[in-house]
């Protein structure tokens, strides 16, 4: 009796292991796969840049004036159709000049050149973005440019505002968001920096199949890895909204207890503990999730609960926005917020208006299918299908900026620097005595 039991045992464990290991393998034939319309992609892929550029707009006005703070309704700019046109907003213009290194060199484009494409531009930058600019520009490359030896902004939130694109150009292709994530966020972020881009990207992927806003946060979550601080405080938000699903404000008031005033979560903010000004990621990600619940799909009532928690107050409704407005499609945007958009006007310091943005968007998102083994159909309307396959998210490697890995002492050969044209600074002339 006793070696049948063991027997069986084995054999069950054997079955197990056989089902685990055919539930992670498909052949061709058993590949799942989801279906988007080109049209439907167009259609919503516009839709979430506008979402943006609304978020924003609207956002604008109150950036960092609340810090530890909720922004009072009456202090909620009034919304007004021209407002749209948010063409000179670091939200747009940065993570348009990813998209064109991609244009240019294609999804296998070296981190080095990604980062010379970076390290070239001409805008003006704060926090983990300059930070990781100036290094590129000293000759230290990626990924030691958003290492925390010599990044002290790691953790703050610059990919997050600026990885809309990833998902935007890869529908339902969580795993081209993570590499994107890991070829460019990796420019100036690290660890919960990182993440919160691959997060935010990974949401816009999956908008394009999913009208559910926690299924979304949820995809998001699978993206990135679950033992780091930034997939705690999303866990933690969908876990207050559920105890308080009509209160927002109950759910702020325990955001800004953990992820402001706790020091044991802003280990490597770029201001400690004390200082009211919290640029760190986590927070602001907290904020954008809170809009995304309690916004209930509603455009107007998702970007002032975002707004209305403080902090950065642009940034975090522009994500917000543009996952919802993902969701929805330009042909369900309500016209209140595009009637006035001016679709030749170019975004500043990129070759991109609406037009040519979304033309972009478009070639490389087939790009991005077929890289990812799918396909593109054409149906029996003669309309073009993209045929994405379902893939398992594979996040980065756990990784914490206040205990972070090795150096990869990565360094721009004499060629590389050739490449930099970094602007000089000139003196002002002194003075006649």
């Amino acid at each position: 009796m006793r070696e049948g039991t063991v027997a069986s045992k084995a054999l069950v464990a054997i079955a197990a292991v056989a089902i685990l290991l055919a539930s992670q393998y498909r052949s061709p034939a058993e590949q799942q796969f989801r279906r988007l319309p080109l049209s439907e992609y167009r259609d919503k892929m516009a839709a979430g840049w506008i979402g943006q550029m609304v978020g924003v707009g609207t956002g604008a006005p109150t950036e960092f004036k609340w810090k530890g703070a909720m922004v009072p309704t009456d202090q909620v700019p009034a919304w007004h159709p021209d407002m749209v046109n948010q063409f000179e907003q670091d939200d747009m213009y940065v993570e348009m000049t990813f998209l064109r290194s991609l244009q240019m060199y294609g999804f296998d484009v070296s981190p080095a050149q990604a980062g010379i494409d970076f390290a070239n531009s001409r805008y003006r930058l704060w926090h983990a973005n300059r930070a990781g600019r100036d290094l590129l520009r000293k000759g230290i490359a990626p990924p030691d440019s958003g290492h925390p030896k010599f990044n002290d902004h790691a953790d703050d939130i610059d990919y997050q505002i600026e990885s809309d694109y990833s998902g935007l150009i890869a529908p339902g292709l969580p795993n081209t968001v993570v590499e994107l994530g890991e070829r460019f966020g990796r420019l100036m972020n690290y660890g919960d920096g990182l993440y919160a881009g691959q997060f935010i990207g990974a949401m816009y992927a999956e908008a394009f199949f999913e009208q559910d806003m926690v299924r979304i946060i949820e995809a998001g979550l699978r993206a990135i890895p679950a033992e780091s601080q930034y997939a705690e405080a999303i866990r933690d938000v969908l876990a207050w909204w559920r105890e308080e699903p009509n209160d927002w404000e109950k759910t702020w008031a325990k955001i800004n207890a953990k992820y402001q005033l706790n020091p044991d979560y802003r280990r490597f903010s770029c201001t400690g503990p004390d200082d009211d000004f919290n640029i760190d990621a986590k927070i602001n990600g907290a904020m954008v999730v809170m809009g995304l619940l309690y916004g209930n799909r509603n455009p107007d009532k998702t970007i002032e609960i975002a707004l209305r928690g403080g902090h950065d107050s642009d940034c975090n409704p522009s994500s917000a926005a543009g996952v919802l407005f993902t969701t929805m499609g330009l042909s369900q945007v309500p016209k209140l917020y595009t009637s006035e958009l001016s679709y030749d006007t170019g975004f500043s310091y990129t070759q991109y208006n609406m037009r040519t943005l979304t033309e972009v968007c478009e070639q490389l998102a087939r790009q991005a299918v077929l890289r990812a083994g799918g396909r593109i159909e054409t149906n029996h309307s003669g309309e073009e299908v993209l045929v994405i396959p379902v893939l398992a998210p594979q996040p980065s490697a756990l990784e914490r900026s206040w205990a972070p890995g090795a150096i990869a002492n990565s360094l721009f050969t004499d060629e590389e620097k050739a490449q930099l044209s970094v602007p000089q600074r000139t003196r002002r002339p002194r003075p006649a005595d």
